[in-house]
């Protein structure tokens, strides 16, 4: 019986465990140094903030590993033999190690929180945010504070302002483009969550950069930015994006780069070894993809195709339209296909917002067909399935604005908004009369 063992127990791991049980009677062994049990790690949030404990962040029982056959190992790997297929490694609450044999390695150990070097980064009270040792550390590092200062914007930015604001703390947030998350929002959907963030009691400084951090005896005691401007705070959340987690291999034959360098079926340089989720590098990135795409959900395809290769026929990775959705504060977003921060030449855009400023809906689409490549959502929900399908089908502006209630997902009661949308595209494209069809709902009917 060939034995896998997987190195990582997030969505990329946990996926390839399941599917891997699934085709096969193959023994498999998940190690990781974070926790026992797979947890939700978009969770981790609702933690801090009392919504739920870390138990409730389990999707599934204690008892389902063992029922399934899937050995878990509370361990840290100290050293590679890739020749010999060997794993030194050391049991979480001994100090021996130990040596586990494989047959088939897959690598999933995810990622690293960013940093540049900053004078005084090191200080206590100073940290990221992406894994469970990250949310304890941040709870005792948080205690009793009165000002925290964010460095950078973006999705973790914004979830650590949040997390700090629900305890009261004055959070000051540092970001060096000229609007909130501008590399990947054009700029009305960047402006919207800017005033958002600023509704929230968020101190937000942008075109600003750190310049250092300074220290209180061992602790952070404030920061100056690079106009020289001075503030005192006791935590600084260092949020400027997560590399991959490959620090570990750097002295052996495993190929690597910015990430661990992969085939398209997810094979690394060495027989026998995969890689998936976000410590990958694609050596050929899929069309219109990065080469390091560092998200739940490519990370959980990665598992199921790796799984395939291994149990079943050799299987390329295969990650389909782009999808990815986050939250600011309480504007839900939703983005399918692709949508730049700047329209490339050949196409267009169309963008309507509410008139309370939070609610929003961009589409992108060709020049010449008006195929729609890409739609980015903001405090409505859409149905992922018929996006997908809208794109891969090259379905036009003009079709999509026409069905938009068969992308509706909102729960009942709350305001619709597909007339209005329509409207603003047909005052604004004159050369288009677009009709909304589909039935409205009754309480669509109900209030208008």
């Amino acid at each position: 019986m060939k034995h896998v063992v997987i190195l990582g127990n997030g969505i990329s791991g946990i996926t390839a465990a399941r599917y891997i049980r699934k085709y096969s009677d193959y023994r498999i062994t998940v190690i990781s140094a974070e926790t026992e049990h797979f947890f939700s790690r978009t969770a981790l949030m609702y933690i801090y903030m009392g919504h739920m404990k870390y138990e409730h962040t389990k999707p599934y029982e204690d008892y389902f590993w063992e029922k399934n056959r899937i050995e878990l190992r509370h361990a840290w790997v100290q050293a590679f033999d890739f020749a010999n297929k060997t794993l030194t490694l050391t049991e979480q609450g001994t100090d021996v190690p130990g040596t586990l044999t494989y047959d088939i390695l897959i690598l999933g150990v995810g990622s690293v929180s960013n940093r540049f070097g900053w004078p005084g980064q090191d200080l206590e009270g100073v940290q990221g945010l992406y894994n469970y040792q990250d949310l304890e550390a941040m709870e005792a590092n948080s205690e009793g504070v009165e000002r925290a200062v964010i460095v950078g914007g973006g999705l973790i930015g914004i979830e650590m302002a949040e997390m700090l604001r629900t305890r009261d703390i004055a959070v000051t947030m540092l970001v060096r483009e000229k609007e909130f998350w501008d590399a990947v929002l054009q700029v009305e959907e960047a402006k919207m969550i800017g005033r958002h963030i600023r509704e929230h009691g968020v101190d937000l400084r942008l075109v600003t950069e750190l310049e250092e951090i300074t220290a209180q005896g061992e602790r952070v005691g404030g920061v100056v930015m690079k106009n020289g401007e001075k503030l005192d705070c006791q935590f600084v959340g260092l949020t400027v994006g997560v590399s991959p987690n490959i620090e570990q291999f750097r002295d052996t034959e495993l190929e690597t780069e910015k990430g661990i360098l992969v085939n398209r079926f997810l094979e690394t340089n060495l027989p026998d070894v995969y890689a998936i989720g976000d410590c990958v590098q694609h050596r050929e990135p899929p069309e219109g993809r990065k080469p390091v795409e560092q998200i739940w959900y490519t990370g959980r395809i990665m598992g199921e195709t790796v799984a395939r290769s291994i149990c079943q026929a050799k299987t390329q990775y295969q990650p389909g339209v782009f999808f990815n959705s986050a939250k600011f504060f309480d504007i839900e977003y939703q983005t399918y296909g692709q949508v730049p921060a700047q329209v490339p030449a050949g196409f267009q855009t169309f963008y309507w917002e509410h008139a309370e400023g939070r609610i929003a809906l961009r589409i992108n689409y060709r020049s010449g067909n008006e195929a729609v490549t890409g739609i980015n959502a903001f405090g409505m929900r859409l149905r992922h399935e018929v996006c997908e399908k809208w794109i891969k089908g090259k379905k036009s502006v003009g079709y999509m604005l026409s069905h938009l209630r068969d992308a509706h997902f909102d729960p009942e009661f709350f305001k619709r908004h597909e007339k209005a949308i329509v409207r603003a595209f047909n005052k604004t494209h004159h050369d288009h009369t677009i009709r909304l069809g589909g039935r409205p709902a009754f309480w669509e009917k109900v209030f208008g």
